[in-house]
């Protein structure tokens, strides 16, 4: 095993890397394809600074659904959404 500019050792089993800087040609099945992310952010804050939204705007409204199947969908339970029932 060897990757550029790392010592890599012959009884590592598994190797972590992330992917800082793309190069000239594409990896097929790395660099490729886009693939969009599985899940949406969960915090109140995080989906506001996402959409851009404002402080009064309803997050509610713009959580990430994801389909289990046709008529099923699941939506993350917001952490740190303020509410009149919180105040």
């Amino acid at each position: 095993k060897s990757v550029r500019g790392c010592v890599v050792g012959p009884d590592l089993a598994t190797l972590s890397l992330v992917i800082s800087k793309k190069g000239d040609a594409d990896i097929p099945g790395l660099t490729d394809d886009q693939r969009p992310r599985r899940l949406g952010p969960k915090r109140a804050s995080n989906i506001r600074k996402l959409f851009n939204l404002e402080k009064k705007d309803d997050v509610r409204n713009f959580v990430v659904r994801r389909e289990l199947s046709e008529k099923k969908k699941k939506a993350p339970k917001i952490q740190r959404l303020v509410t009149p029932a919180m105040l």
